[in-house]
């Protein structure tokens, strides 16, 4: 049976972090967005100094990464694990067998698995998501 979530957090908060992996990887959300770290912070619902704080060392609450994540389109689990938190099944994705589908759907999965930047990914995903919404019509 799994630990409940409410321990978990409690453990994480007893835990002592290294937040470099975190800053890192907001350092490079920030710079694919082309983002300052206070437009980004207000952007996603948080304070104007709520970046600066951890790029400063000091571990952001687990809503600041769920909030920073819908922000720069990535999934809250990355963050909520980079910041020492336990991740949420809720945020889980659940992985379809290529054995299911069609090759020609497996060979666009492939094709978007490949573009390293997040928030491209995501918008050539919806592109593709209007025009097969736009044939099915």
């Amino acid at each position: 049976m799994t630990e409940p979530i409410s321990r978990q957090i409690h453990k994480a908060r007893q835990k002592k972090l290294d937040i470099a992996p975190f800053t890192t990887r907001l350092e490079k959300l920030l710079v694919a967005k082309n983002e300052t770290m206070r437009k980004a912070a207000l952007s996603a619902g948080l304070d104007h100094q709520a970046m600066r704080r951890v790029v400063g060392g000091v571990r952001p609450n687990m809503t600041s990464c769920i909030l920073l994540a819908n922000y720069f389109d990535v999934n809250p689990n990355e963050l909520l694990e980079l910041a020492g938190w336990p991740t949420l099944k809720a945020f889980d994705m659940q992985g379809v067998s290529a054995q299911n589908l069609p090759p020609e759907s497996v060979d666009v999965a492939l094709y978007l698995s490949r573009i390293s930047n997040p928030g491209k990914r995501k918008k050539l995903a919806r592109a593709f998501e209007i025009i097969i919404g736009e044939c099915n019509e």
